[in-house]
């Protein structure tokens, strides 16, 4: 993610010296495109990485849940044996 965000950054660099020094058209036509690429595949980054995120957090609480009822059967089987 930071790889990404960073050449946003340096593209968007790139495009102000551009537009500060009139540069050529050739590379506005690049850079509009480069920009929507990079831009699209953060955006897609960032949502499969939240829906991971919230898998994970599924994850733990369901691990956390089935240890909790293997503690409670435990707990039970002992009030059996009395």
């Amino acid at each position: 993610m930071l790889i990404w965000s960073g050449l946003l950054f340096f593209l968007g660099i790139l495009a102000f010296v551009d537009s500060v020094f009139n540069m050529g058209q050739i590379f506005r036509q690049v850079n509009s495109v480069l920009f929507l690429l990079i831009s699209l595949a953060l955006l897609i980054r960032t949502t499969t990485k939240a829906k991971e995120g919230k898998m994970e957090d599924y994850r733990q609480r369901v691990f956390s849940l089935e240890r909790e009822v293997q503690s409670l059967k435990a707990s039970q089987e002992k009030l059996n044996q009395f």
